[in-house]
């Protein structure tokens, strides 16, 4: 009875795994969108603890797997995680823009490197709502759609947040 066990398990999880290797790019993609997110909840768990400086390094990196996976997309797929790709670079240098204030002892006005990296920021950001901005042919997925008015609303509260930070800051 046992090998019968052993032989319905393993025909079981080979039954369960065709439909990944059928569609490797798929599911590759779907790991990698969960890692995204995994990023994401660290940098806002290093933001928690009072670390920009590991937020910042958990942005880039988010940054950088999106830019991957924008060149392994076709049409919007490809905006949206460029997109994506240049809202974590925006958090990335806000959260280095935190951290260098923070070292340089949070004397306002803030310097020119704590502006600078806002500026950079803001820059990143306008990109990243200029790439969803443009309209595909032909029409996207529906959760490709999704997917863009989630960064759209996720880069207009961030512009706020870069905004309040120049402020405050008292950059030029």
């Amino acid at each position: 009875m046992t090998g019968t066990v052993r032989t319905s398990v393993a025909a079981c999880m080979l039954a369960l795994s065709l439909p990944l290797f059928s569609f490797p790019s798929i599911a590759q993609v779907m790991g990698d969108k969960a890692e995204l997110g995994r990023l994401q909840a660290k940098a806002e768990d290093a933001i928690a603890n009072d670390d920009p400086d590991g937020a910042a390094m958990m942005m880039g990196r988010a940054a950088l797997l999106a830019a991957q996976l924008a060149k392994k997309q076709e049409g919007f797929g490809e905006q949206v995680f460029t997109g994506s790709a240049a809202l974590f670079r925006s958090q990335e240098h806000t959260y280095r823009a935190v951290a260098l204030f923070r070292r340089a002892g949070g004397q306002l006005p803030a310097s020119s490197g704590v502006c600078g990296s806002l500026a950079l920021a803001q820059t990143n950001l306008g990109h990243a709502l200029d790439v969803v901005a443009t309209p595909s042919t032909p029409p996207p997925a529906s959760h490709l759609i999704e997917d863009a008015t989630h960064l759209h609303e996720s880069a207009e509260n961030w512009n706020t947040v870069i905004e309040s930070m120049i402020t405050e800051y008292q950059c030029p």
